[in-house]
C-alpha cells in the first residue's frame, strides 16, 4: 500500500468546467512536506559598487537573490525587495512597482519626490502600485524596500485608500535618537532604536502594514546580545568602525552602506569595535508576524 507522503497531487477524475478542472488536491502526508531552500545571508557589496560607481547611469541596482530562493520573481528574501537607485543630477526616474509601500533612505544627494523634498540622511515613504518620480538635484544613491515579492505571490495591494507619502527629514530623525539616548531601559530592551511609523499606522507601530522599519544604534565597544526572530531582516549599515554582525556562526564585518540579509529564524548579533556610535537600518516583514502573533523574539541566552 503507498504511504500517502508518496501520493503524487490529485486531479479531478471528471471536471465538468474550466473552474472544476483547476481543482488540485494534496493530503495531510504529502501537503506540509515542501523543502523550500534556506535564505542565504548575503552582503551585495557587488551591488553598491556598481550603483555608486562614478560613471553608473540613472536607474535600479536590484539586491536579487531569486535563484537562491527558488523564486520566479526578484527577491533578496522571500517577502521583500531591496535595491540601491541611482540617480544622476537633473535626471529622473519614474517608480511604478506593485508594492504596498516603498521604503527610502537617502545615502547622498538632493531631491523631490511627490510631497517632498529629500536631503542626505532623510527617510521617507513613499505609496506603491501608481507612478512615482524621483528627480535628483544633485548626484543622488538611494537605498530602497519594498513587498514586491509579497504581492508578487497574490497579495492584493490596498483598497481604495493608499498608504500616503510619509517624510522623516534627518534633523527630526536626529532628535528621537537624543530622546531615546535620555531615556533608561530594562532587560527586555531589545536595543536602542527609533521605530518608523505614520499617523495611519500609529496603533500598529508599523511603517506599512507588512513592514517595519527602525534605525538601531550602538554605543562605542557595545554589542547587541544574540536573538532571534521569525521575521526576515534587511540590514543597510550607515555609520560605525570596526563593526561587524554575527549570523549563525558567520562573521559579517560591516562596509558602510552594504545590504545585509538575516534568515529568518537565524541567531545573531551586531557587535561595535570602535570609538564611535554605530548605527544601522532595518527593514524586516514584521508586520505580517506581528498581525499573525509569530514574531518569535527571543535572546539566545
Amino acid at each position: 500500500m503507498t504511504d500517502m507522503a508518496d501520493l503524487p497531487v490529485e486531479l479531478p477524475e471528471a471536471p465538468r468546467s474550466a473552474a472544476a478542472a483547476r481543482a488540485r488536491f494534496f493530503n495531510s502526508g504529502n501537503a506540509f512536506n515542501i523543502k523550500l531552500p534556506p535564505v542565504p545571508a548575503a552582503d551585495f557589496a557587488e551591488v553598491l559598487a556598481a550603483a555608486g560607481a562614478p560613471d553608473s547611469p540613472t536607474g535600479l541596482y536590484v539586491c536579487d537573490q531569486s535563484e537562491a530562493l527558488g523564486c520566479p520573481f526578484p527577491a533578496t528574501t522571500p517577502l521583500m525587495l531591496a535595491r540601491y537607485i541611482r540617480l544622476r543630477a537633473g535626471e529622473t526616474l519614474t517608480l511604478n512597482l506593485a508594492a504596498t509601500g516603498l521604503i527610502i533612505h537617502a545615502l547622498r544627494g538632493r531631491g523631490e519626490a511627490p510631497d517632498l523634498s529629500w536631503s542626505p540622511g532623510d527617510i521617507f515613504l513613499l505609496p506603491g502600485g501608481q507612478p512615482t518620480p524621483l528627480r535628483a538635484t544633485e548626484d543622488t544613491l538611494i537605498w530602497m524596500v519594498s513587498d514586491e515579492p509579497l504581492l508578487a505571490l497574490g497579495a492584493a495591494l490596498p483598497g481604495p485608500a493608499p498608504l500616503e507619502a510619509v517624510h522623516y527629514p534627518s534633523a527630526e530623525i536626529e532628535r528621537q535618537i537624543a530622546i531615546i539616548a535620555g531615556a533608561t531601559t530594562n532587560p527586555d530592551t531589545s536595543g536602542l532604536a527609533v521605530i518608523f511609523s505614520s499617523d495611519a499606522l500609529e496603533a500598529a507601530r508599523n511603517i506599512t502594514p507588512v513592514l517595519t522599519l527602525s534605525l538601531n544604534t550602538l554605543p562605542p565597544g557595545m554589542a547587541q546580545p544574540p536573538h532571534r526572530h521569525n521575521s526576515a531582516a534587511i540590514t543597510l549599515f550607515l555609520q560605525g568602525e570596526n563593526c561587524h554582525s554575527m549570523v549563525g556562526n558567520r562573521r559579517c564585518p560591516w562596509a558602510l552602506g552594504t545590504t545585509l540579509v538575516t534568515p529568518p529564524g537565524d541567531v545573531h548579533s551586531h557587535h561595535n569595535g570602535g570609538s564611535t556610535q554605530a548605527r544601522f537600518l532595518i527593514v524586516q516583514d514584521g508586520g505580517l508576524h506581528y498581525h499573525a502573533r509569530t514574531m518569535g523574539f527571543a535572546f539566545a541566552d
